[in-house]
């Protein structure tokens, strides 16, 4: 399993959200790229990018941070929010970014999805954001009557490199990640799951690791930057 730490960009800074609400934001670094060198320097494989305002905005917003961020690191990226049109995926992939998350699109537009897989194969994953095992779309501002394994199914047959599934009640609560639903959409589908919202613990790390679900990977954000869970000592864990 790889780690992911995260990086979400709010008005250019480094921040983490509780449960998606933008009113409840914490800067942790004024600088993302240093920030995100500081995660290369510790060892992480990757990094997983949101332009939060982008997300409710509907185009990139952050743009200048995640330029900053691919020009001071060498590890892969993947980015979502605000990323809702042909173009928006060409130009970041074109940018350097090694892959793409589309969220609302994938409810609201999926063959977008489907065109832009077939086009840039590899670099294109689906965000499915969940409240309640309901989708959630448009910085999860906006819920949907769409439940999160049939989206996922819809997408079998697409290409996707991966589905990154968050459960939004537990997005920086520090209160663990929701392991059974995410073990359950891992098993329901052939596209890699990576977990995300919730993980604050070395310990939660072991549990999506031996959910019995063939997991690619967890995303976490808050914890690292509170320092509940060190970065180095997740990596090795999930590497055993």
């Amino acid at each position: 399993m790889i780690l992911y730490p995260a990086i979400d960009l709010k008005d250019g800074n480094c921040v983490r959200l509780i449960k998606g609400d933008m009113e409840q934001s914490t800067v942790f670094n004024n600088s993302p790229a240093t920030q995100a060198r500081a995660f290369q320097d510790a060892g992480c494989e990757w990094l997983h990018l949101v332009d939060l305002n982008g997300a409710f905005a509907g185009e990139p917003v952050n743009g200048a941070a995640v330029d900053a961020i691919l020009a001071e690191t060498s590890v892969p990226a993947q980015l979502g929010g605000g990323i809702r049109d042909m173009a928006t995926i060409e130009g970041w992939l074109t940018k350097g970014l090694a892959r793409v998350i589309l969220g609302t699109v994938a409810v609201e537009n999926p063959d977008l999805v489907r065109q832009a897989a077939r086009a840039f194969p590899g670099q294109v994953a689906v965000g499915i954001d969940a409240r309640n095992g309901k989708v959630a779309t448009k910085g999860w501002a906006t819920e949907t009557d769409v439940m999160v394994t049939d989206l996922a199914h819809s997408f079998e047959d697409a290409g996707v490199a991966a589905i990154i599934y968050t459960d939004i009640n537990r997005d920086g609560a520090m209160q663990g990640p929701n392991v059974a639903a995410t073990a359950a959409l891992a098993n329901a589908v052939s596209i890699p799951v990576i977990a995300s919202g919730g993980v604050s613990s070395l310990d939660d790390l072991v549990a999506l690791k031996n959910c019995n679900a063939p997991l690619n990977g967890a995303i976490s954000g808050r914890a690292l930057y509170d320092g509940a869970l060190d970065l180095n000592a997740a990596i090795a864990a999930l590497a055993d």
